[in-house]
């Protein structure tokens, strides 16, 4: 890791710290959680140290304290410069639009995306994690984001009007700095609430990438079902951690890989809540139920692989689950993506994140977000390639 040479006044370590704690003496505190606390609890000064954070700066008591004050400082306070003690010089940075592999591009594109939305607030939700400050630490963050159009930029002019959408960033991170993350923010939302073609945005940035030779994604063979063998009978969870991480990945592999689409009855409520793409708010485990089904009707050869899994018991009861994951196949059905137009056969990759909450065995909650507007950048940048090849 590089050395910083900021001063003491660019990083947080003067804001009340905390009393210190090491691995032997951190069992008197408790983790902070973010769903039944206000900013204020979640952040509080003063704080004795929850658990041993070495080479974090001193004002963070635990790892949640962390990825929401400095997102908060950030991003609502406008202190971008703490990018530079927070990140590494070289993080990489995987988003639904592309990569971004080093520390200033972070710099700039939050810069852009502020000026375009000033008085956007992303709210914390919920955050999951695993690790320790010896072997590192895993986050997974849900923000829900409010804000309104107001002035030019990636959207072009401004609309005025007001948008509400969730993100998920998943993070790494290493004595107080972030080497990697994956950020999945639903797109499609924001753009439908402002009024504007989604077809026109997604043209745009296809044709950027393709000016820059970057051509449409080629996963090859996503090896769901090898030669014409069955799909796998059971689910690879060796990145689970805990019983029910174990089981998570046991049953959507049943149901995604498997198409074992029943098994979603068994698993969630009956009353359960589903916050989906384009802020969708749906109940029922039927309801469920449709929402992937359609997905995979409009990818009906797609591969489902879980990337990353982590769990927290909660406070409110019962357990949060997040798991990353990535989908992989061709548009050749109709299902929910119907906004990426008639299917053709392209390729496509679905970067998504998912919370579960489990409540009594049964999953009472579950916060589903991927970016549709990058499936139909996919969509475009195909097109773009193959009329090049007639041409």
């Amino acid at each position: 890791m590089e050395n910083n040479s900021l001063s003491k006044d660019d990083s947080l370590s003067h804001e009340n710290p905390p009393a210190k704690v090491t691995a032997a003496d951190d069992s008197s505190g408790v983790v902070l959680q973010v769903e039944r606390n206000d900013y204020g609890e979640v952040v509080p000064p003063k704080r004795r140290r929850a658990q041993a954070m070495d080479g974090f700066d001193d004002c963070y008591s635990d790892i949640v304290d962390y990825i929401v004050r400095c997102t908060h400082k950030i991003w609502d306070e406008r202190d971008i410069g703490l990018i530079y003690t927070h990140y590494t010089h070289n993080c990489t940075l995987y988003g639904t639009m592309g990569t971004i592999y080093d520390r200033e591009t972070i710099v700039r594109d939050t810069i852009q995306r502020l000026v375009s939305f000033p008085d956007r607030r992303g709210m914390a939700t919920q955050v999951l994690w695993s690790g320790n400050d010896k072997d590192g630490f895993y986050t997974s963050h849900l923000v829900t984001g409010h804000g309104r159009h107001t002035q030019h930029g990636n959207y072009g002019p401004p609309t005025g009007k007001t948008f509400t959408s969730r993100t998920i960033a998943d993070c790494m991170i290493y004595r107080n700095k972030i080497y990697r993350e994956w950020v999945v923010t639903d797109n499609m939302a924001v753009i439908k609430q402002l009024g504007l073609d989604p077809h026109a945005l997604a043209h745009e940035t296809a044709k950027g990438l393709f000016d820059r030779n970057l051509e449409a994604v080629d996963m090859g063979e996503n090896r769901r079902m090898i030669g014409q063998q069955l799909p796998e009978v059971e689910a690879d969870t060796s990145i689970a951690s805990s019983g029910i991480e174990a089981d998570t990945l046991s049953w959507l592999h049943q149901v995604w890989n498997r198409r074992m689409f029943g098994r979603i009855g068994n698993v969630y409520a009956k009353n359960a809540q589903y916050h989906g793409p384009r802020m969708v708010e749906l109940y029922g485990s039927e309801a469920v139920l449709h929402q992937h089904l359609a997905l995979l009707g409009s990818i009906p050869d797609g591969a489902y692989t879980p990337q990353h899994i982590c769990s927290n018991p909660r406070d409110e009861g019962g357990v949060k689950v997040a798991v990353r994951w990535i989908i992989e196949g061709h548009f050749l059905g109709h299902g929910i993506l119907h906004e990426l137009g008639p299917p053709k056969g392209q390729r496509l990759q679905v970067m998504g994140m998912t919370h579960y909450h489990y409540k009594h065995g049964k999953i009472v909650d579950e916060w589903n977000v991927y970016d549709e507007l990058s499936l139909l950048v996919q969509i475009k940048l195909a097109q773009l390639v193959e009329n090049k090849r007639r041409d």
